[in-house]
């Protein structure tokens, strides 16, 4: 007798939605499996590191979801949450950090590079997990030719940034986030195009108490550059003068500023 396929209910999970970030690790495939596995702790000990430090606890966002080699944050509407804290916090935030892990490691291998996606929209669940249109639409932007290759050409950068258009049109081109976004982006989902800007963050400045690597992985404390409130300002005419630059911008009066926008980059 051939049994019959059970019949599995309709969930009545109507759209929500939520705030999409995305994270990648640029180029993993390329690593050993023990190399993945602590990036993989990094990455999640960074961006959490990042989202308590803006005030984004778990009621304000869905649990992290595992893609892999990057993790899908979805983010709840909340009025002590707006969009633009993710612009002036978070990300500036997880930048300075990795900036400073990429610092304090001695193996290449373990050295790591993100590219991130901002994207607000509607998101299904369905028991296993969230998806939706406007999931696609992030990780086709994440995964976009032109946003890999904006980072392999900007070696002394350590995360690259795109936003959606409509994030842009919403929230970015009122300057509520800064950055330049100049660089242009397309790509097809389904049967429409989508577009994107690219943008990189300039770090945040981070409390020299703040641990921003597992110390298994770390070298000694004074290797990282990380410098507190007195010694940056003894440092910062040094580091002035040797023309230093930090995550792609050049330090200005000690501080990290623009240098100018990205050279542009055509998509796909």
């Amino acid at each position: 007798m051939i049994g019959q396929l059970a019949v599995v209910p309709m969930l009545d999970d109507g759209p929500v939605h939520r705030l999409i970030f995305a994270l990648d690790i640029e180029r993993s495939t390329t690593r050993t499996n023990p190399a993945k596995g602590r990036l993989r702790r990094v990455l999640y000990e960074l961006l959490e590191q990042a989202l308590a430090a803006a005030g984004i606890s778990s009621r304000h966002r869905e649990e992290l979801a595992d893609r892999g080699d990057g993790v899908l944050v979805l983010i709840r509407p909340h009025d002590d949450v707006p969009k633009t804290v993710l612009f002036a916090q978070v990300i500036p935030l997880l930048t300075a950090r990795l900036a400073a892990y990429n610092q304090s490691v001695a193996e290449p291998e373990l050295r790591m590079r993100l590219r991130a996606v901002v994207h607000a929209g509607e998101v299904h669940r369905d028991g296993r997990g969230f998806y939706g249109d406007d999931i696609d639409v992030a990780f086709r932007l994440l995964e976009a030719r032109a946003v890999k290759q904006a980072l392999r050409e900007a070696p002394a950068t350590s995360l690259v940034l795109t936003v959606s258009e409509e994030l842009w049109a919403g929230v970015v081109r009122h300057g509520y986030s800064g950055g330049s976004y100049q660089q242009h982006i397309r790509v097809k989902v389904g049967n429409r195009v989508r577009r994107g800007r690219i943008d990189f963050p300039v770090p945040a400045e981070i409390e020299p108490s703040v641990s921003v690597v597992p110390s298994r992985l770390a070298r000694p404390a004074s290797a990282l550059s990380l410098a507190g409130p007195d010694s940056r300002a003894e440092r910062a005419p040094d580091r002035a003068a040797a023309g230093q630059v930090v995550n792609g911008h050049p330090v200005v009066n000690g501080h990290p500023g623009p240098a100018g926008a990205p050279r542009p980059v055509s998509g796909p």
